[in-house]
């Protein structure tokens, strides 16, 4: 990962890493990543501030380290996979969205000065892309985009083998890019590509979809939480369009399909052999891709649209972990 400006290198063997997100943060050790050799998880809970998880972080190394037999002198390197926006020259966490209460956190000094090693940070778009370059469905590619397709939409790109960050490290933002005038809010745009294809997005575009659906008589089983007034996730549409209701599986086709017209962009400016998507993807499969693909070959040119392939991550519900380690692998 960020080598600028490096610590000096220390002769432990074991590398840590730090996966920080809104909802919980893993701690673990390895010798030789991917593997593992042990592992503590916590709730983040941002609400109670930064100093609680980062407590929690601290003890959690240490609780792992004892377990090993180990101490600080066994550190090799520390990395902290973390939501943007940060800064990862200094190491400073800058108020993710999912972390509201995380404001310009100097994570690096702070696990610096506790555990006497080399910390580096980055966001876990970037952090995910190294992470299936390297061990998952991004091995063997040369040019590859990794997109996070959760909660948001953000991308890690790959370019000639090496992680491409950009002039501000900002290079990847594609939740960012306007695919229609109005529609389902992302990245405080209506109409972006997060807008429409993202689980955030698509507990926007649910209630209209349901609605539009129920005033043609039509049933779904999504109609109960939709008449509570129950925020519907995407996990409640993926539960539905598994057991076969025609309306989930319409809204996850019109998922697919605008993502298809963020993949295409992509597709055209970047020339990838490989698009490797996380999250509701790697979860949902063809469901999701299948009607990408379509939009890809309807609307990219057709030479790179035929090389680039476009695949669901392969390191499932690992690649947190993974991704924390490579950052701790320095390169």
């Amino acid at each position: 990962m960020d080598t600028r400006n490096p610590a000096p290198r220390r002769s432990g063997s074991l590398l840590v890493g730090v996966d920080i997100g809104g909802t919980k943060t893993a701690v673990l050790l390895s010798r030789q990543p991917p593997e593992v050799l042990s592992r503590k998880e916590f709730p983040t809970q941002p609400a109670k501030g930064p100093e609680y998880a980062l407590q929690l972080i601290k003890a959690g190394v240490r609780e792992l380290l004892a377990a090993q037999g180990a101490d600080d002198t066994s550190i090799l390197r520390i990395g902290v996979s973390c939501g943007g926006p940060l800064d990862p020259i200094r190491g400073i966490i800058q108020a993710p969205p999912n972390l509201p209460t995380w404001d310009d956190v100097p994570i690096k000094s702070i696990l610096e000065s506790e555990f006497h090693a080399e910390c580096l940070i980055e966001n876990d778009a970037n952090a995910g892309a190294v992470a299936e370059h390297r061990f998952g469905a991004g091995v063997g590619s040369q040019n590859m985009v990794f997109l996070t397709m959760g909660t948001g939409l953000g991308a890690g790109i790959i370019t000639d083998g090496h992680l491409y960050r950009g002039t501000n490290d900002f290079a990847g933002e594609v939740g960012h890019i306007r695919l229609t005038r109005t529609g389902p809010v992302g990245y405080h745009k209506a109409g972006s590509a997060e807008g429409w294809a993202s689980g955030g997005g698509m507990t926007q575009v649910a209630p209209k979809a349901i609605a539009a659906a129920l005033k043609k008589g039509r049933r779904t089983s999504l109609a109960k939480l939709h008449r509570s007034g129950t925020a519907i996730t995407a996990k409640d549409i993926a539960e539905a369009a598994r057991q076969g209701d025609a309306v989930a599986l319409e809204i996850l086709k019109s998922t697919g399909e605008r993502l298809g017209q963020a993949l295409a962009i992509l597709v055209d400016l970047l020339n990838p052999d490989r698009i490797v998507i996380g999250g509701l993807a790697m979860r949902l499969g063809d469901l999701i891709l299948e009607p990408a693909r379509q939009v890809i070959k309807r609307e990219a040119l057709p030479v790179p649209a035929r090389t680039c392939q476009v695949v669901p991550a392969a390191l499932d519900e690992r690649i947190g972990d993974v991704a924390a380690l490579c950052i701790a692998m320095g390169s």
